[in-house]
């Protein structure tokens, strides 16, 4: 009897899409196949509209008052890179945390070796959490930029980044908020979380296609463009235009992709109440029943409000790789490793093993859990 597919590296990428997202990107590539905002002709208009749809959507999730606020990007590492390399200027002062993943940390660290930037990087309470007081304790008079993770791509611990949002908005400092294990699977509103900035990708919570992503600017910040070049507009000139979202869209778009994503935020905002319940219930089955099984060491929040849809741990005597690696042979996808997330492993103290990440979705089922728990049992049993 062939085991049956569990997927848990919803963290990752999120699978299955819905079917209105193939069904999205299928009709971009064949009934209105053509480049949007480049020609007057209906083909061109329809992907105009269908890009406006997307990014609509998307504002639509994030209670963004206004659409043009959100400005599309190759994926989530590239709208972090948007926002911090657009921000920053030599001599700014930088507060984030060990938390954070590559994608920020990377970023940061380069400018670092370069004398560009000053860093600042905070340890989480031995709870996981970042505490808001470090981060005003933190703030210098030259801080021009505070970055954090809404939730860790390791623990799935939620960081209480409205406190931030506010301490951030209090001195005057833009906050950076990386939503790549959020969006989608749980309420984010930017007003609420007084956030300057909101990266996302498009392929995890959003439903949508791999290679999407953007970002949020709040309309009072300007940002540098990562790159320049032809937009549709502004053609006379041969300078960046000035206006959202063109500023920071140069290139072609990439149509099919933002197609999916727009049905995939659409979907997500429609069942965003059905979805947060579900991914919450199974996450809290997934934390407790590993809890339960000797030998397995968990790293995530006690508090079931307080985590986002990971849970990472360890078992038996098993690099976190050979875990992964017997798990898939028996049929279930998870991540093991790092997850380029260093900084959290150090704090948890397994940056030589990793850790094995199980990361539910939108239509991870309890028996898809209790799959995982029979097999990791089984696993100890044979090891």
């Amino acid at each position: 009897m062939q085991k049956r597919d569990v997927y848990l590296d919803n963290a990752a990428t999120s699978h299955p899409k819905p079917e209105c997202v193939l069904e999205a990107v299928r009709a971009a590539m064949t009934d209105f196949n053509a480049n949007p905002g480049r020609s007057g002709h209906r083909r061109s208009l329809e992907a105009a509209r269908a890009a406006l749809a997307a990014r609509e959507a998307v504002a639509a999730m994030l209670e963004a008052r206004d659409p043009f606020c959100v400005a599309f990007a190759f994926n989530g590492t590239d709208a972090l890179n948007l926002a911090i390399k657009g921000v920053l200027r030599a001599g700014d002062h930088v507060v984030s945390t060990l938390l954070e993943h590559n994608s920020v940390l990377r970023v940061l660290a380069e400018k670092l070796r370069r004398e560009e930037i000053e860093l600042t990087l905070l340890s989480p309470r031995p709870d996981g959490f970042i505490d808001p007081e470090d981060v005003r304790a933190a703030l210098r008079k030259n801080t021009r930029l505070i970055a954090v993770t809404h939730a860790s791509n390791v623990t799935g611990a939620i960081q209480p980044v409205a406190a931030i949002g506010r301490t951030a908005r209090e001195a005057g400092v833009p906050l950076l908020i990386d939503g790549a294990q959020t969006l989608g699977t749980m309420p984010v509103d930017v007003n609420a979380l007084s956030c300057h900035l909101y990266a996302f990708p498009g392929h995890k919570g959003l439903l949508g296609p791999q290679g999407t992503g953007g970002l949020y600017i709040d309309p009072a910040l300007e940002l540098q463009p990562l790159r320049e070049g032809g937009t549709g507009s502004s053609s006379e000139s041969m300078l960046q235009p000035a206006e959202r979202p063109e500023r920071y869209e140069s290139g072609t778009l990439n149509l099919p992709g933002l197609a999916g994503l727009g049905a995939g935020a659409r979907y997500a905002k429609q069942n965003l109440a059905q979805i947060f319940m579900r991914e919450r219930e199974v996450t809290t089955a997934l934390y407790d029943g590993l809890r339960e099984i000797a030998g397995v060491e968990v790293y995530a929040p006690a508090e079931e409000a307080a985590r986002a849809g990971i849970v990472s741990f360890n078992a038996g005597d098993l690099t976190s790789a050979e875990a992964a690696d017997y798990l898939d042979r028996e049929g279930i996808a998870v991540r093991g490793g790092l997850h380029c997330a260093p900084g959290a492993h150090r704090f948890l103290g397994t940056l030589e093993r990793g850790a094995v990440r199980a990361s539910v979705g939108h239509e991870t089922t309890f028996e898809d859990i209790e799959a995982l728990l029979r097999a990791v049992q089984k696993m100890l049993r044979e090891t």
